[in-house]
């Protein structure tokens, strides 16, 4: 491992707070609007960011350390406390916050994997594959609350 593994833990936490932090708001999420379509997939979401939090964690403990919450990442990224995502108005407000809670997520990824590389970390070992993975589900996330955010946009001009 080439990064020093202070630092690798560091990030791996930071990781780890943020997986934790989007299971909590696709939750509530999910509770907020169940009879939306979007409530149904908010729920679905978090078992995807679930197995995130589950393999960080994972890679935390295998490196000899405990997961630990660094608190509330979710406010920082977008600006305002976690209480007041929870009470914006509408699903489209909701579903621009997730995306840019996902884009958040993706560029971390992006430079940790980056960074491991650089440090002589194996780019198609099990450590980045699993970073990858991570990575890929975060943009398919971002890419389907856009799409949703778009419907909820046509819908509002007729329909297009």
């Amino acid at each position: 491992m080439g990064m020093e593994r202070e630092d690798l833990i560091r990030r791996l936490n930071w990781f780890y707070s943020l997986e934790v932090n989007q299971v909590e708001v696709y939750k509530a999420q999910s509770k907020q609007f169940k009879d939306h379509y979007a409530g149904q997939v908010f729920e679905r979401v978090v078992s995807i960011e679930q197995s995130h939090v589950d393999n960080v964690a994972g890679r935390i403990m295998s490196i000899g350390a405990n997961p630990t919450l660094l608190g509330e990442v979710v406010s920082p990224i977008i600006g305002m406390s976690l209480g007041n995502l929870m009470s914006l108005t509408g699903l489209e407000r909701a579903l621009q916050l997730n995306i840019e809670l996902e884009r958040k997520a993706m560029s971390d990824y992006k430079k940790l994997i980056k960074d491991l590389v650089a440090g002589g970390e194996d780019p198609g070992g099990e450590f980045c594959t699993q970073l990858k993975h991570n990575f890929i589900d975060e943009h398919l996330h971002a890419s389907l609350f856009d799409t949703l955010r778009e419907n909820l946009m046509e819908d509002k001009i007729g329909g297009i």
